[in-house]
């Protein structure tokens, strides 16, 4: 069984009791969001997608925590016109539990 949600504005494939990481949302530690944006439920032989969502389908996770990507290098860089610019960026992210997929 799995599910395409989505999440913080990406969309995510999710399995029970498996962590994803998404995006970085503003909740708090240990609380339990529900997800009402599924886009695509797979299970018991059954294949349903949504146009855009499902409306009888729920995913339910748990969030463990959050924490930031490795960092990138941006870098620009104009031949022979002595432009150089570099900044680096880390991307902030959640890790969630998934918990259940209810259909």
């Amino acid at each position: 069984m799995y599910a395409v949600v989505r999440l913080a504005g990406k969309q995510v494939t999710v399995k029970p009791e498996e962590q994803v990481r998404v995006p970085l949302l503003d909740v708090e530690v240990g609380s339990v969001i529900q997800c009402d944006d599924v886009l695509l439920y797979s299970g018991e032989g059954d294949v349903r997608v949504g146009r855009p969502c499902l409306d009888d389908v729920k995913v339910t996770a748990e969030v463990l925590g959050h924490g930031r990507d490795k960092k990138i290098i941006v870098f620009k860089m104009k031949r022979r016109k002595k432009y150089r610019r570099k900044k680096g960026h880390r991307q902030g992210y959640t890790l969630l539990k998934i918990k259940d997929i209810s259909a």
